[in-house]
C-alpha cells in the first residue's frame, strides 16, 4: 500500500458536504479542509496494483459537486 493525496476543489461552499460525502466512503484515511486553490486534501491508501487514475476518475465521478482535483503521487516516506 503506498499514500497518495488528492486536492479537491469543490462547487462553493459544498467543501463540508464532500467531505462528509468522501468521509462516508472510508476510501480516505485523512480529510483536511485548506485554504488556496483547492478546497480539500485527502490521505488515500492504494494497493501497488491498483491504477491511480481509475481510483481518481471513481472518486471524482462517485460525489456529486467536485469541480476538480489534483494528485500528488508519493514515492517513500521519511
Amino acid at each position: 500500500m503506498k499514500p497518495i493525496f488528492l486536492q479537491i476543489k469543490t462547487e462553493p461552499g459544498m467543501a463540508y458536504k464532500v467531505a462528509a460525502e468522501l468521509a462516508d466512503t472510508e476510501i480516505a484515511s485523512e480529510i483536511y479542509s485548506t485554504s488556496g486553490k483547492y478546497d480539500l486534501l485527502a490521505k488515500i491508501y492504494i494497493a501497488d496494483d491498483q491504477d491511480i487514475g481509475h481510483v481518481v476518475a471513481d472518486i471524482a465521478q462517485r460525489l456529486k459537486h467536485i469541480r476538480d482535483t489534483y494528485t500528488i503521487i508519493t514515492h517513500r516516506a521519511f
